[in-house]
This record gives structure tokens, C-alpha cells and sequence, in this order.
């Protein structure tokens, strides 16, 4: 990859970064975990199964 694009690359990842938390990243690694991290508290409510409502079985006359 060309020096300019990966000085743009990295310059565009400092700036995301920054809108997640105030400090930049250590590395890709824990940029990712932190970032599915996120991901994973953000849909855990979508995931949660409903409780099936339980009917009272009626027979039927003989």
C-alpha cells in the first residue's frame, strides 16, 4: 500500500477511535474486541427470548 494511504488509513482510524473513547487504541486487536465488546452489550436485548405464555389446556367435552 502507498505511504499516503496508509498515513490515511491511520489518521481515519485515530478519528474513529476517538469517537468510541478518549484514548486511541493499543492496536487492530484490541480495537476489535473492544468494538464487538460493544456490539455484543448493545444487542443482547434484541436476543432475549420471550416467555411463551402458558395456557391451561382445556378438555374437551366427551
Amino acid at each position: 500500500m502507498p505511504p499516503a494511504l496508509v498515513k490515511a488509513h491511520q489518521e481515519l482510524d485515530k478519528a474513529v477511535d476517538l469517537g468510541y473513547r478518549p484514548q486511541a487504541f493499543s492496536n487492530e486487536t484490541s480495537r476489535v474486541v473492544y468494538l464487538f465488546e460493544l456490539y455484543t452489550q448493545h444487542t443482547a436485548p434484541l436476543l432475549k427470548k420471550e416467555k411463551k405464555s402458558r395456557r391451561k389446556k382445556m378438555s374437551l367435552p366427551k
